[in-house]
């Protein structure tokens, strides 16, 4: 963003989506991914709740980063204990969609339909998704742009080469 001939560079903005009652395998991988996002400089964007969110947040406020937590409910006091900006919306689980907007690219990590939707949302709105263990789509005759990985690190390089892409001024 240029304003009287400086500029400000904005980090990229990662959500993370996955349920509230994550695997132990599940948590370790948000953990790894939330650790390699922080040391990227991106933001952590999330619910803000336990599960994934809290473990993908704890990830990242060990090695310094910020998280985000947009929450359904409207008390701050909500959100776990890594969540460094509550948001607290009121809105529920319409929330997912502003999980979803706010951010450059969303890699999902596990998650039941609550999970399902951010990703459905993100796909409608040409946000990149990247999959680690996720829900799988499929429709005959129609390819579903969602990327499948295997490891966090995969994970977190495809999702900051997907944000930069967007972030990226048109040529």
């Amino acid at each position: 963003m240029k304003s009287s001939g400086w500029s400000v560079e904005r980090p990229l903005r990662i959500a993370v989506v996955g349920s509230s009652e994550a695997t132990p395998q599940e948590e370790a991988w948000a953990y790894t991914v939330g650790r390699r996002l922080a040391e990227a400089g991106a933001v952590v964007i999330c619910g803000g709740r336990g599960g994934v969110m809290e473990a993908v947040c704890r990830g990242a406020v060990e090695a310094g980063g910020l998280t985000v937590g947009i929450l359904p409910g409207s008390d701050p006091a909500e959100a776990n204990p890594y969540v460094r900006l509550p948001l607290p919306t009121g809105l529920g689980e319409a929330r997912n969609a502003l999980v979803v907007r706010a951010a450059e690219a969303v890699i999902a990590i596990g998650g039941e339909f609550g999970t399902l939707s951010e990703i459905a949302l993100a796909l409608k709105w040409g946000i990149p998704v990247i999959g680690l263990g996720t829900w799988t789509l499929h429709r005959p005759g129609i390819t579903v742009p969602m990327e499948t990985v295997s490891s966090p690190e995969e994970a977190v390089a495809r999702a900051l080469a997907r944000a930069r892409a967007r972030h990226a001024p048109a040529s």
